[in-house]
């Protein structure tokens, strides 16, 4: 039998095929001209391997379908270095090359067609761990190597590698940083709004409105506010409180990610079955003793999900943040905007779409390590 995703999946890769595969142009600036595969140097092993893959992910055995995306994969790798390579070395000095439409299209199909394959598969919470680990392993060997030196994009990187560093380190600590933050304070509040009704009527409303205010018009409103408090109180500014940079950034992160945080608490702890609280009852359990030993243990999934939730939305939103001063990887990308630069844009795009995939499966790990192992193989 054939699979079905498979088919669709193999013929969007038939069709990026005919896509141009490479840019090449005379700076980083000018728009290139699209070089198709076929017309690369050395480009049958490449090309083959990824006929082979594409294949091989009809098949409705999910480990070929996996081995297809795999080998899918590396073939796409060699027609990106050779092909980047053989480009270059009759170009002029200030050349670039870039990957074009049919590269980012069938990378998106064999990353789907392998998504696929695992999800048929249904490896448990540490083989996906081992799997994520060695994934990224392999894709930091690779930035290593200098394979990929020859891409714009990595040219870009080298220009300003210590500046991206420095946004690197900007960006965890506005996306990981908000979300201890917005944990310190809305699992309390989560709590003593499951403990009261008249708190939690009163409080989700207004943390549901906040939720609702536009990113953009959230980081301006926080402008002002930071901007006077930072020349009212006195020490604000000691301790990094301005009216543009990290700070109105930061706390605008953590408004929108109170609303996910109590949310998911309070559905996780009113998820406890009826039953287990009537049995903590019996043992003469106090109600903090039953909130710690029973409603949060069983609500704990939930309440992750929720984490799950900010983090990826902070990792997304840490973005905006390079409009304001507060850097992170926004910074290259409106950098990127101005100049008209596409590889300037894609080298704040892309490590924030992998941060936020890196996190999102480990979050979603967690989570099922969290759920009893009775509910998993429901």
């Amino acid at each position: 039998m054939l699979s079905r995703p498979g088919l669709l999946f193999a013929a969007l890769g038939a069709a990026a095929i005919f896509l141009p595969f490479l840019t090449l142009a005379a700076n980083r600036i000018v728009a290139g001209q699209g070089v198709p595969i076929w017309s690369l140097a050395q480009a049958a092993p490449g090309l083959v391997a990824l006929v082979l893959g594409l294949a091989l992910g009809v098949i409705s055995r999910p480990a070929l379908r996996l081995l297809g995306a795999a080998l899918g994969l590396a073939g796409l790798l060699w027609l990106l270095v050779q092909g980047s390579n053989a480009l270059l070395s009759d170009a002029g000095e200030f050349a670039r090359v870039s990957p074009a439409a049919g590269f980012w299209c069938l990378l998106v199909v064999l990353s789907l067609l392998m998504a696929d394959a695992l999800g048929a598969l249904s490896p448990g919470p540490w083989a996906r761990a081992a799997l994520l680990a060695l994934t990224v392993g392999l894709v930091a060997l690779l930035l290593r190597s200098g394979a990929l030196s020859d891409l714009s994009i990595m040219q870009e990187y080298a220009s300003r590698k210590s500046g991206f560093q420095t946004a690197a380190l900007r960006h965890l600590g506005l996306a990981f940083g908000s979300l201890a933050a917005a944990a310190l304070i809305g699992l309390p509040l989560g709590i003593a709004c499951h403990s009261s009704a008249r708190l939690r009527e009163a409080t989700l409303p207004v943390l549901s409105f906040l939720q609702t205010i536009p990113s953009l018009a959230m980081f301006g409103i926080m402008i002002p506010i930071l901007g006077w408090i930072a020349t009212a109180v006195p020490g604000a500014k000691a301790i990094g409180i301005a009216g543009i940079g990290f700070a109105p950034a930061f706390f605008a992160l953590v408004l929108y990610s109170l609303l996910p945080v109590v949310a998911n608490l309070l559905a996780g702890l009113q998820s406890t079955p009826p039953e287990a609280r009537e049995a903590a009852r019996g043992m003469g359990m106090t109600g903090f003793q039953r909130l710690i030993k029973v409603e949060f243990p069983l609500g704990l999934p939930v309440i992750l999900a929720g984490l799950r939730i900010v983090l990826v939305q902070n990792i997304g939103l840490a973005v905006i943040a390079g409009l304001i001063g507060g850097g992170g990887f926004g910074t290259f990308v409106f950098q990127g905007l101005n100049q008209t630069a596409t590889d300037l844009i894609l080298l704040g795009t892309l490590p924030t779409v992998a941060l936020a995939l890196i996190s999102a499966i480990t979050m979603d790990i967690l989570v099922e390590l969290a759920t009893p192992t009775a509910e998993r193989t429901r």
